[in-house]
C-alpha cells in the first residue's frame, strides 16, 4: 500500500515541507530509514538521525526547528508521536483479516456466533457461549462454557477464557493469557493444611480493553473481578480475585495486584509494582517501577516511588542520602572513637 505526502498530510492535518508527491510504502525507525519509508521524530535525543536518515518522509512537531539540512520531506503536526500512532492504526486496520470457521475448530451446538467471525484451527468454544460480530478467535484458544465475547474482539493464539467470563466490545487479549483462573483462596486448617475455597465468581472485562501476553486475571470468589473500559495491561501481569481496575488505567509488565484491591481510574503503574490486598487506590495515582504499596492511597493524582512507596520527590531526596550512607557510617564511627578518647582523657 502506497501513500504520498499530500495524502498523509491531509489525514493528519499537517503541513508539508518538501515534495507533496513523495511517496512511501513502509514504516521505519528514523535511525534505520530507507527510501520509501516513513519515520517520525518526537524525542530530541534522536534528532541527529534526521539529518542522515534515508527515509522519504518524516513526521515532526510543528514547533521543531531544524539545526541542519534535511533531505526528507517533512510533515509538521501538533504531536508527531500521536500522529505516527494514528498512521500505524490506519495501516493495521487496512490489513486483510481472516474470516470463517476452520474445519478443525469445535463450536458446541448451544453456542451462537455472530457475523463476520473467524475461529481458527483447533480452537474450542464451549456450551452456551456467545461470540459477537466481527470477533476473531485464533488457533488453540479455549473459550469455556457460558462465556460472552462482544463485537470486534481479538482473542490471540493460546488464550484460555474460563467459564462464565464476560468480555465487552473491541477487546484484545494476547497470546497465552488466562482469564478466569481460580483466585488464590485457601483456608488454613489444622496440622498446617489448607482447604481450597471454591471460586464461584467470574471476570468481567468492559469495552476497549487490551491485555498483553501471559497475563493472569483470577476469577472472583463471589461476584466479579472487574476490568473497566479502556484499561491497558502489559505482558506478565497478575490480577488477583475480586480486584477492580478503574477505567483507562495502564499497567506495565510484571505488576501484581493482590485480591480485593480497588484501583481507581486513569492510574499509571510502571513495571514490577506490587500492591497488597484489600486496598483502595485513588484516581490518577502514578506509581514508579518496583514500588511496593502496603496501604490505601487516598490522595488523587499522587505520584509514589520506592519500597515501601513514598511521595516521589521525597524518594528522590532520600536516594541522595542512601548513596551517602557508607560515608556517613564511617564518619559516625570516627566520632564515636573521638568521644571515647575524650572520655578517657577526662578521667
Amino acid at each position: 500500500m502506497e501513500f504520498d505526502a499530500a495524502t498523509i498530510a491531509r489525514f493528519l492535518q499537517g503541513d508539508i515541507e518538501g515534495d507533496p508527491g513523495t511517496s512511501v510504502n513502509t514504516i521505519a525507525k528514523i535511525e534505520e530509514g530507507h527510501p520509501g519509508a516513513l519515520s517520525f521524530l518526537a524525542n530530541p535525543k534522536y534528532e541527529q538521525y534526521l539529518y542522515t536518515t534515508e527515509s522519504s518522509i518524516v513526521l515532526v512537531n510543528r514547533s521543531f526547528v531544524a539545526a541542519g539540512k534535511v533531505k526528507a520531506t517533512l510533515i509538521r503536526v501538533e504531536d508527531a508521536y500521536k500522529a505516527f500512532a494514528s498512521l500505524l492504526r490506519l495501516v493495521d486496520q487496512a490489513r486483510p483479516r481472516k474470516k470463517g470457521i476452520h474445519s478443525t475448530a469445535i463450536i458446541e451446538n448451544s453456542s451462537s456466533v455472530g457475523s463476520d467471525v473467524y475461529v481458527g484451527p483447533y480452537a474450542y468454544v464451549g456450551e452456551n457461549c456467545k461470540i459477537g460480530d466481527g470477533s476473531s478467535i485464533y488457533p488453540h484458544s479455549f473459550i469455556g462454557d457460558n462465556v460472552k465475547i462482544g463485537n470486534n474482539c481479538t482473542i490471540n493464539p493460546g488464550v484460555k477464557i474460563y467459564h462464565d467470563c464476560i468480555l465487552g466490545d473491541n477487546c484484545v487479549i494476547h497470546a497465552g493469557s488466562v482469564i478466569g483462573s481460580d483466585g488464590f483462596g485457601f483456608a488454613p486448617q489444622s496440622e498446617n493444611e489448607f482447604m481450597k475455597i471454591p471460586q464461584l465468581g467470574n471476570v468481567v472485562i468492559e469495552n476497549n480493553v487490551e491485555i498483553g501476553a501471559n497475563v493472569a486475571i483470577d476469577r472472583a470468589t463471589i461476584g466479579s473481578t472487574i476490568i473497566r473500559k479502556g484499561v491497558k495491561l502489559d505482558n506478565l501481569i497478575q490480577i488477583g480475585h475480586n480486584v477492580e481496575i478503574g477505567e483507562n488505567t495502564v499497567m506495565a509488565g510484571q505488576t501484581g495486584i493482590a485480591g480485593s484491591t480497588k484501583v481507581g481510574k486513569n492510574c499509571m503503574f510502571a513495571g514490577q509494582v506490587g500492591i497488597a490486598g484489600h486496598l483502595r487506590i485513588a484516581d490518577g495515582v502514578k506509581i514508579g517501577a518496583q514500588s511496593g504499596i502496603h496501604g490505601d492511597i487516598k490522595q488523587e493524582n499522587a505520584a509514589l516511588l520506592g519500597y515501601p512507596a513514598i511521595e516521589h520527590r521525597d524518594f528522590a531526596r532520600s536516594a541522595i542520602v542512601f548513596k551517602q550512607l557508607p560515608e556517613m557510617s564511617r564518619k559516625l564511627r570516627e566520632l564515636e572513637k573521638q568521644i571515647e578518647l575524650m572520655k578517657k582523657q577526662g578521667q
